[in-house]
């Protein structure tokens, strides 16, 4: 309150107003000055007194900010209470006015007490009140911070903000789960005639998170409507994006939709139906706008039913308080990078006041019922059917409802059983005829890790196509076509190269003056990507779209799909569609990828598992580790080799190895490597490609180079120490580059390739040594010398010892070591399966194969077109035999 002294003014009054906040007073110097006293003695003390209440009320177990709300018009309120009280509940004690400021001034104000001799009982409490929080250590905090004495001695947080709390410590307390499964009666249910067909307006495509075998519609004229509700059907999504429109958009197509279902239902002869606002799980969207404009038009409801709980995302709701997961905690959704979307914002975690803040006071807290997860889980369906829980029944009986629900409510609701994920063998995904596309437009903190993790793991095997946001939303039209032209053409040229392309924004977000302008803002880069896209003219051979908007404009726009079905989940909480037949892209794999579900690797885990060529060689060896069986390597010399085992591998559904020898890699040269590269690349089955029996440093080292998935270090000809040093240098080197070693300790006898070791130069595998070899070279696969030859076996037959193969099984599989054996060509199948059973993994094949394509050349044959059929024919036919015998087959 500004004054100015009477000295000024020697012919003023004593109070006029020239002002609502200026006030001219006579009295000389230091009148100011006692006016300032006396309020700061009455502002001091109703900070104290507000501090008191509040910590009273904490102890007395209300909700502090439901109490706050209360008084503030109640007559006990005061201007004080109305602006410290938040900073209390906030525990936000930035100083505006410090509490050393209050030990100052209330201090002046008993010193001038005690000199004019008037009592001053209550403002010398506060004093003191203040001195205490400033002895504390908390002179220089907000003054509100006087509330911490109270809290310090009574042992009590008037604080209203929530904690974080142990996920598994949390869910360990509530009570045991209702005992019943209630989804063969939700199903008995549905299928009675009187049951409604449940209508889903989908704010984003994320929404089908939970369900499976379900259609959704991208239009809604009434015409497609009546036919899907000819269908049949117990339940189908509509596409409506909302969440991307300005609310006056969201609202009028939410009326239209609306309208038009309703129409289609009396054209019909008003076939029964209920409606679904499905919405996001971290409590972003047009509430309550969109909910009231679906009543407007459907008419109103006996309650409106808010259900956000969504299990596959981490989305809890427990005592009216809502929670997002993150790694085993759970954080209020209030305090998460949720809560400050540009758009749709909020503060309150609890259900309860989330309602009222978006309502803006219209519905208040108070007023909002809720069903307790204590009566859900000991009352059971009977228990809670008439607190409007089991809504089918309560439908029946005549009752209406509006649910705004996040996904997990949908496949509850229709009794939808939990279907494992879809993975690209389940749709007969496997060759490489073009290159995945994945599109990233979400901005949310998690997205972005999970794109970092995603370049990380894959690296250059992944092409990035990075788009400008600054240049494709505020820049000029040109600048904006450049950079849509030149991104199309880089992804096009990615794509029809068969390599998985990842089109991505820059992390760069920008942020509009208000909601609105923000909303803008997006909507210009998520056309911006749809443009690029739409200018993409290589098939892809499968699309993951990343964040909902960007998922619903890839998918109505670009692809121009009006019908999809949604086949499952890729992963828990990520909904996979196929495009319907009049889209672009018929019958092409639509991964929706939410913008807020899963951790850091979870996009890396699935491009890796829908882009086959990333599968390892360690990676075949580790499923057949997991399985019990092993997988073939088979040594190529050409083409015919190459076809021959790609062929058997995918007509067994096996992985295969594909195996060069130097001495084959010096008579083929490069061709034949990147034959066997793309040959793996396009097969429909695992294929990795190795190199077999690298000698030399210097061989090893080009090979490293080459683009093989694994390679062998043979150092068996020399001394323990030095096999042991060029193993652990390429080792070092491989590894840097993702490839998995192989390297053999012992040394076989035997004729390969124009390299013959005599018997008496052969070796065992030491047992005593293996474990040193292994800890020094961290090899991942150890080639065995148990008596096993590389060419022909003795007249005699093998001599295995298996024995000695069981003892270096006890220590590679302590090591997580792989067990490889050369020369399985001659092997008799039940040594086969006890190498199995004492764990090989992989089994080396070259002589039986090169015998039979040499046996294929001895037979006439018409011209040089026969000669190489009949020699593919040969070779396949011993490979497939070899995969049956190793149990490789149907694995895949």
């Amino acid at each position: 309150m500004p004054c100015i002294s009477g000295h000024f003014l020697m012919n003023s009054d004593p109070f006029i107003s020239i002002g609502e906040k200026l006030y001219i007073m006579k009295g000389g110097c230091g009148a100011a000055s006692s006016i300032k006293m006396i309020n700061q003695l009455l502002a001091g003390v109703h900070i104290a007194a507000a501090a008191e209440a509040m910590a009273f009320a904490a102890r007395l177990g209300l909700k502090t900010k439901l109490l706050f709300e209360i008084l503030k018009n109640a007559s006990g309120y005061s201007w004080m209470f109305g602006n410290r009280v938040p900073r209390m509940l906030e525990s936000d004690y930035t100083p505006c006015s410090a509490v050393d400021i209050f030990v100052k001034d209330l201090g002046i104000v008993s010193n001038q007490s005690c000199k004019l001799k008037v009592p001053h009982h209550i403002s010398s409490i506060a004093h003191q009140l203040f001195v205490s929080a400033s002895a504390s250590g908390w002179g220089r905090y907000d003054d509100a911070a006087v509330v911490k004495v109270y809290e310090k001695i009574a042992g009590v947080k008037v604080e209203a903000k929530l904690s974080v709390v142990n996920k598994d410590d949390l869910l360990a307390s509530l009570p045991s789960e209702w005992p019943e499964d209630p989804t063969e009666s939700i199903v008995a249910m549905q299928s009675q005639t009187f049951s409604p067909v449940l209508v889903v307006l989908d704010d984003d495509p994320t929404g089908t998170q939970t369900v499976h075998d379900i259609d959704v519609l991208t239009e809604w004229s009434v015409d497609s409507l009546v036919k899907q509700f000819n269908k049949k059907t117990k339940c189908f999504f509509i596409l409506t994006n909302s969440r991307s429109f300005s609310t006056e958009k969201a609202v009028s197509l939410t009326k239209d939709i609306c309208r038009n279902v309703d129409t289609a239902s009396k054209t019909l002869g008003g076939l029964n139906y209920t409606v679904v606002l499905r919405g996001d799980s971290t409590l972003r969207g047009h509430f309550p706008e969109a909910t009231e404009a679906a009543v407007s038009v459907l008419g109103e409801m006996d309650a409106w039913i808010i259900c956000p709980f969504f299990l596959q995302g981490g989305r809890y709701t427990i005592g009216d308080i809502h929670y997002i997961a993150d790694s085993n905690m759970l954080v209020p959704a209030g305090d998460t990078e949720f809560a400050k979307d540009a758009a749709f914002g909020y503060k309150s975690s609890d259900l309860k006041e989330w309602i009222e803040e978006k309502t803006k006071g219209r519905i208040i807290a108070s007023s909002v019922a809720s069903i307790s997860i204590d009566l859900l889980r000991k009352g059971g369906p009977t228990g809670v059917c008439n607190y409007l829980c089991n809504m089918q029944k309560a439908e029946i009986k005549g009752k209406r409802f509006l649910c705004r629900t996040a996904a997990s409510f949908v496949s509850a609701r229709i009794g939808i059983k939990r279907r494992s994920s879809i993975c690209p063998r389940d749709l007969g995904v496997f060759g490489k005829v073009s290159g995945g596309l994945i599109v990233v437009g979400s901005y949310v903190p998690k997205t972005t890790k999970q794109v970092e993790e995603l370049k990380s793991r894959l690296g250059n095997k992944l092409r990035c196509v990075e788009v400008s946001v600054d240049k494709v939303a505020m820049r000029t039209v040109t600048d904006r076509e450049e950079e849509i032209v030149y991104a199309a053409e880089i992804a096009n040229a990615s794509l029809k190269a068969c390599k998985d392309t990842l089109l991505l924004t820059n992390r760069e977000l920008i942020i509009g003056k208000s909601a609105s302008e923000s909303l803008e803002i997006n909507c210009k880069v998520s056309s911006a990507l749809v443009d690029i896209v739409r200018r993409i003219t290589v098939q892809p051979r499968y699309i993951i779209a990343k964040g909902g908007i960007t998922s619903s404009d890839l998918a109505t726009k670009a692809f121009e799909a009006r019908h999809a079905i949604v086949v499952g989940q890729a992963l828990a909480g990520v909904p996979l569609w196929r495009l319907g037949h009049e889209s672009r892209y018929p019958g092409v794999p639509y991964i929706v990828f939410p913008g807020n579900v899963g951790g850091s690797s979870a996009l890396a885990e699935l491009v890796e598992n829908w882009s086959g060529k990333y599968r390892t060689t360690k990676d075949l060896l580790l499923n057949a580790e997991n399985g019990g069986y092993a997988v073939g390597a088979f040594n190529v010399y050409n083409i015919e080799g190459v076809e021959a085992v790609v062929s058997a591998a995918e007509d067994q559904r096996s992985p295969a190895i594909l195996q060069i020898h130097p001495g084959a890699l010096k008579q083929a040269g490069l061709p034949l490597v990147a034959c066997c590269l793309s040959a793996a690349e396009h097969a429909k089955v695992p294929i990795t490609v190795h190199f077999d029996h690298g000698c030399s440093k210097v061989e090893l080292i080009e090979a490293l180079e080459l683009g093989f998935d694994s390679l062998m270090v043979d150092g068996s000809n020399l001394p323990f120490k030095e096999n042991i040093s060029l193993t652990k240098y390429i080792s070092v080197l491989a590894h840097g580059k993702g490839m998995m070693i192989e390297a053999e300790l012992g040394r076989l006898s035997g004729s390969e390739d124009d390299l013959t070791v005599e018997e008496y130069e052969s070796r065992l595998t030491n047992v005593a040594l293996a474990q040193e070899f292994i800890d020094e070279t961290h090899l991942d696969a150890l080639a065995v010398c148990i008596g096993n030859v590389h060419g022909k076996y003795p007249a005699r037959g093998p001599d295995l010892r298996l024995d000695l193969l069981k003892d270096l099984r006890s220590i590679t599989l302590q090591k997580g070591v792989s067990l490889a054996l050369h020369g399985a060509s001659g092997l008799p199948a039940q040594v086969i399966k006890d190498c199995i059973n004492l764990g090989v993994r992989k089994f080396n094949v070259n002589t039986d194969v090169r015998m039979a394509y040499l046996e294929s050349l001895r037979k006439p044959n018409k011209d040089l077109l026969h000669v190489m059929a009949s020699a593919k024919q040969a070779m396949k036919a011993v490979i497939v035999e070899k995969m049956q015998l190793f149990g490789s087959s149907g694995k895949a």
